[in-house]
């Protein structure tokens, strides 16, 4: 049986907007240190450091964050700084989920035709809370949080489901993290591109490949994979 596997963040709902917020609010802050372009990136610099460590999402983020604004301000940012810091984190992990348009038809439309799957990455806790708040986890069969998104990942994924790479298709909004990998396995793979990409999975490549689609929205995966579950 066919398996369509959906990436979460920008492809269900939105989340780096949310990312991108908190950022300008941290880097407005710290520009009594230096300017706010040299803030973001000394941000990026600590989590591309930090990703062996801490990994994805919103906690990783926050303590990148918080050692930034440390390093940066030479110790001497105040400690009320650093809890504003916190919040701006904390602010990750409440804010409401707004599902991307047609995400609802669709699932309601292919859950009784094929296996459905979520596969993601990041904080396993953080993307738990985001699906069940976004009332969607009805439609999986499968929920897989990954510590990252690499090939060796996704074969531990399609071997568990029991399927060949042939019977996988994946969807999401990243070239680097969600179509490269998978069709470098053999699988199947649906770009939707969202309007805003983090520095960390933006790349410079153009994909032609037989087992590649890109589509402007998410309705319309339902033109593009196979009539049959």
């Amino acid at each position: 049986m066919t398996v369509i596997a959906f990436d979460a963040d920008d492809t269900l709902w939105v989340n780096e907007p949310h990312f991108q917020a908190v950022e300008q609010q941290f880097c407005k802050m710290l520009e009594e240190f230096i300017p706010a372009h040299t803030v973001a990136r000394e941000l990026f610099a600590t989590e591309l450091q930090n990703m062996p460590l801490y990994g994805f999402g919103a906690k990783a983020f926050m303590l990148s964050m918080v050692e930034t604004a440390i390093r940066i301000s030479d110790g001497r940012i105040p400690s009320n700084s650093l809890l504003r810091v916190l919040d701006l984190g904390r602010s990750l992990l409440e804010h409401s989920i707004e599902l991307l348009p047609g995400v609802v038809e669709v699932l309601e439309n292919l859950q009784p035709r094929y296996r459905l799957v979520v596969a993601t990455k990041g904080d396993l806790l953080d993307q738990e809370r985001k699906l069940r708040r976004s009332g969607l986890e009805k439609y999986f069969h499968h929920i897989e949080v990954m510590s990252d998104k690499q090939e060796a990942d996704f074969d531990r994924l399609i071997r568990h489901l029991d399927i060949s790479p042939s019977e996988f298709w994946m969807i999401g909004n990243s070239l680097k993290s969600d179509i490269l990998p998978v069709l470098a396995l053999g699988g199947n793979a649906i770009h939707i591109p969202f309007h805003t990409t983090w520095a960390y999975e933006k790349i410079d490549a153009q994909v032609d490949h037989p087992r590649f689609r890109t589509v402007d929205s998410i309705l319309e995966v339902l033109n593009v994979l196979p009539d049959h579950g």
